[in-house]
């Protein structure tokens, strides 16, 4: 089983017990605003993600991690790699994302689980290259890629949801890990 200690945080695998907190972040507007279409999540929904997720982790040898606090043993959200098949024109890639419940934004919790994720990426599964795929206007998202050392590369349009997307890499023997 993978599992990564920061500081603050575990980055581990996903357990049953992860569903009913992650289907509350998932149905909070204010977190899915810009995700996909900003629709809201339900919790049949959140459980089909959190099997794709586990099935990346399988298909790929990593996947997005469940986050969870040191301190309490609360679910705070996900980060983790993904392979971003949506948008084939930066393809092959492999993507860097977060996402958290409300409560848990602006204490560092999205740049501490990132870093590590970045730190998985070039030291455990030897990855060379991440990216970071976010709305245009997402200035929360924006700013962790900017402290994970990323620099916008291009923008483009989410094929679905006709969402502009900026589309941030970093080039991971250059990542201060």
């Amino acid at each position: 089983m993978t599992e990564i200690r920061t500081p603050r945080l575990i980055l581990r695998r996903w357990h049953d017990d992860d569903l009913a907190p992650m289907a509350d972040i998932n149905a909070d507007p204010a977190v899915m605003r810009w995700t996909g279409d900003g629709s809201v999540l339900d919790l049949d929904q959140t459980a089909e993600a959190i099997e794709r997720w586990e099935d990346e982790w399988d298909d790929e040898g990593f996947g997005l991690f469940a986050v969870e606090l040191l301190a309490s043993g609360e679910l705070a959200g996900f980060t983790g790699l993904t392979v971003p098949e949506f948008l084939p024109e930066i393809m092959p890639a492999v993507s860097v994302g977060w996402r958290l419940g409300r409560q848990f934004w602006g204490q560092g919790y999205a740049s501490e689980a990132a870093h590590a994720t970045l730190e998985f990426a070039l030291q455990d599964r030897g990855l060379d290259r991440v990216v970071s795929i976010a709305p245009v206007g997402d200035a929360a998202s924006e700013n962790v890629a900017r402290k994970l050392g990323m620099v916008p590369e291009r923008e483009t349009v989410h094929p679905v949801h006709e969402v502009a997307l900026q589309v941030q890499a970093i080039d991971l023997t250059e990542f201060q890990a």
